[in-house]
């Protein structure tokens, strides 16, 4: 049964139609239940006949609404950038969150917040992205420095390792700054603050990450076969990386520095779409979209339900659900063979 839908076009089609009805659903869910519950009938007459005097109508519009449209946005990106993680490096340890790319759009926002403390959003922006590019390089470097070369489990713990050091640093600036209480909302990861400014900054980085994303999504199918292979096919497996890395730094800067750093969401989806989808990520890369979305929705629905009125962070969540998850695949590639 699974090899037909992992061969059939069809199957795979409706797979994610129905994916984005799930989401679509979960997206309203997301609007009408939080600590003040809203009818059906309200949030529709907010987009539709928005009446500036409701109390409701202002909680829906400048609260509810950008909050499960972040959700959406970050969900896909932190998803796909995963995807494309493990896809060039042949990894299945490979995500966002376990290469320190998160921790180092994180530290670069403490760095920019403690020194420049009224910067703009687009600024913040800028800064993930540089700190999540930093973190990168680091991983790479110091999981290159085994003389037995760059296996996946050695990646992962790199990054693990890089990661920390940078989240601890950030904690130690944030207490020197008295920056916890602003800071708490990033390295908790959650999305209370996300307003429409983020919204539009969220558009314009996916607007170019998935844009870059679909263009390669062949590409990282070869490359998933091996560097060699790929060699030989013709491929420009240098080109192809440069521009998958490029990718991975707008779209997880661009989530880290609206919703924090939420953990194991690009670890966790890849994996299932790859055991639906198949090996094709021309497949794989829009359906982790849809299903990343899907997955922060609800878990932004439980972070405000699990413990009303008050909230647990989003990260708390994704990471309840990844740790096992990251410890079976570690578990699965102790020997160090790349997948």
């Amino acid at each position: 049964m699974l090899s037909f839908i992992q061969h059939s076009s069809l199957v795979k089609i409706i797979i994610q139609f129905a994916g984005i009805i799930a989401v679509l659903c979960s997206a309203v869910l997301s609007i009408v239940y939080g600590v003040a519950d809203i009818k059906l009938e309200t949030v529709w007459r907010a987009v539709i006949e928005f009446d500036p005097e409701n109390t409701s109508h202002q909680i829906i519009r400048e609260l509810r609404l950008p909050r499960v449209v972040g959700a959406v946005l970050v969900g896909a990106f932190l998803a796909v950038s995963g995807a494309i993680m493990q896809g060039m490096t042949r990894n299945p340890l490979a995500s966002p969150s376990i290469m320190g790319v998160t921790d180092g759009a994180a530290f670069a926002l403490v760095i920019t917040l403690a020194f420049i403390p009224g910067i703009s959003t687009i600024g913040m922006t800028i800064a993930s992205l540089v700190g999540a590019g930093i973190a990168v390089g680091l991983v790479f470097m110091v999981g290159s420095l085994s003389t037995s070369g760059l296996t996946p489990v050695k990646l992962a713990l790199a990054g693990v390792a890089i990661g920390t050091l940078l989240s601890s640093v950030s904690s130690i600036i944030a207490l020197h700054f008295n920056l916890e209480k602003q800071l708490g909302f990033w390295l908790a990861g959650g999305l209370a603050g996300t307003g429409w400014t983020s919204i539009q900054i969220l558009l314009i980085a996916g607007g170019i990450g998935l844009v870059i994303a679909f263009a390669i999504a062949r590409s990282i199918t070869v490359l998933n076969l091996g560097e060699d292979v790929a060699a030989g096919l013709g491929q420009r497996n240098i080109m192809i990386k440069l521009m998958g890395i490029l990718t991975v730094l707008i779209l997880t800067g661009s989530a880290v520095s609206v919703a924090g750093a939420i953990g194991f969401l690009g670890l966790i989806i890849p994996h299932m779409t790859r055991f639906i989808m198949g090996t094709d990520y021309r497949w794989i890369i829009p359906a982790s979209a849809i299903f990343g979305a899907l997955l922060l929705v609800l878990s932004d629905i439980g972070s405000r339900l699990i413990n009303a009125p008050f909230e647990t962070p989003v990260g708390a969540i994704t990471s309840l659900i990844g740790v096992p998850f990251f410890l079976y695949l570690a578990r699965g590639n102790s020997g160090g063979g790349k997948s």
